[in-house]
């Protein structure tokens, strides 16, 4: 499967916003958007922008995907499945995504980012209702409990990532607890409670052309 393998802060710096794809180093002075805020590239200092509506559409699409490391093909899915359910399109999608079990592993402060949540799930270090789930797409329903597996509860990435928790990631309709290492969703998130600094109207634009 296809998978973006060059370097994460250029798509900060190509979308012009802090997408926090690398954990820790997001937060720290090493951060490249920090010190290159200009689009990547030979002539990115010099670039000027001129974007029609279509070119900001596809530019917020583009930056929710690369927030949440999902493709085309299953960002699209979630999408039409999102047109489908009852309910505002954009919030729909936005929830959907955030069901994603790779996202709420990460979101639960057990991964620094999701691309190393998405390695975890993958791995099998998570179950799902005491059921191991190796599926980072798989959807995470409200009351199901995400706990990292027994054999995996020595990690240290896992441990270093939930030191780290307090930087914003605490929410509402999620729950932890750090003793037993689980943690589960209360109820599907509302929009107002979903930190995803896009603005999912543009992406319905996009896709009812």
């Amino acid at each position: 499967m296809a998978r973006y393998t060059d370097a994460n802060c250029k798509l900060c710096r190509r979308e012009g916003a802090k997408l926090f794809l690398k954990g820790e180093r997001c937060f720290s002075p090493k951060c490249a958007f920090e010190r290159r805020g200009y689009v990547p590239g030979q002539h990115g200092q010099s670039m000027r922008k001129k974007s029609s509506d279509y070119g900001v559409q596809l530019r917020e699409k583009q930056k929710t995907k690369r927030i949440y490391g999902v493709l085309e093909k299953p960002f699209r899915e979630a999408f039409d499945r999102a047109v489908r359910k009852k309910g505002i399109a954009g919030e729909n999608l936005l929830q959907i995504l955030e069901s994603r079990l790779d996202n709420i592993v990460y979101r639960l402060g057990f991964a620094p980012c999701r691309k190393t949540a998405r390695q975890l799930v993958r791995h099998g270090h998570f179950t799902v209702n005491e059921r191991k789930v190796d599926i980072p797409s798989y959807l995470v329903k409200p009351d199901e409990v995400i706990q990292v597996r027994e054999k995996s509860q020595r990690l240290e990435v896992i441990h270093a990532s939930l030191r780290a928790v307090g930087r914003g990631r605490e929410l509402p309709w999620l729950t932890l607890d750090k003793s037993t290492l689980s943690g589960s969703m209360v109820e599907l998130p509302k929009r107002e409670d979903i930190p995803t600094p896009v603005q999912e109207q543009l992406i319905v634009e996009l896709y009812s052309k």
